[in-house]
């Protein structure tokens, strides 16, 4: 191999390191997390501040723990009226509380109420849609401290499958001009819910 040869394929070789090396790569071990991550990522979506988006390696999340897979009974509540959820700006949104959650972790018992939001008039979009958002002992330490939410479909049954390695943060712990719902007192579990997504630590 003569001398330019080995100069191009240097150059070459350290073009392609220095691509790597700028690719950052996202971290994930579920497909919950990996399609939190790349919604993360994604410029045009992303509610992360553009000064976190430039570093962003993906969120942390506890590790994966069938401990908080659990199945729930739901008692379904039909005659609840629709009430004003506050959020974290003047908004409100109008819920009602679909029915109560009973689930046991541990040998122990716990209870969520779970929520239904008014559909717009024009529109019944995410009809099956419940919302789920619950405080629990690890807020304000590894956790958000405003709590996190899980997303839920209305079940054929009585039963219903709560994944708490699914919880998300809201909006608002990334970026305060997000308006997100405040988690109802009502809805705090006595217990270190050590599943989902981590305190986001910003840059």
């Amino acid at each position: 191999m003569n001398t330019n040869s080995i100069f191009y394929s240097v150059l070459v070789f350290l073009f392609f390191m220095g691509c790597q090396s700028q690719k950052r790569p996202i971290k994930s071990k579920s497909e919950f997390q990996a399609q939190q991550n790349s919604f993360f990522k994604d410029a045009s979506k992303s509610p992360l501040k553009s000064k976190d988006l430039k570093v962003f390696e993906g969120l942390d999340f506890f590790p994966i723990d069938s401990l908080f897979v659990v199945k729930a009974q739901l008692m379904r509540t039909p005659d609840s009226s629709f009430f004003e959820m506050k959020t974290t700006t003047d908004r409100v949104t109008k819920e009602r509380v679909f029915g109560v959650l009973s689930f046991t972790i541990s040998d122990l018992i716990y209870k969520l109420n779970v929520y239904q939001g008014k559909p717009d008039s024009d529109s019944e979009v995410d009809s099956d849609y419940l919302f789920l958002p619950f405080l629990d002992a690890t807020n304000g330490e590894t956790t958000y401290g405003g709590g996190r939410y899980i997303d839920l479909s209305i079940p054929e049954g009585n039963q219903i499958m709560i994944d708490f390695n699914s919880s998300y943060n809201p909006y608002c712990a990334y970026n305060e001009k997000y308006s997100c719902p405040i988690v109802p007192r009502e809805n705090y579990v006595p217990l270190e819910i050590k599943a989902g997504v981590k305190r986001f630590k910003k840059h």
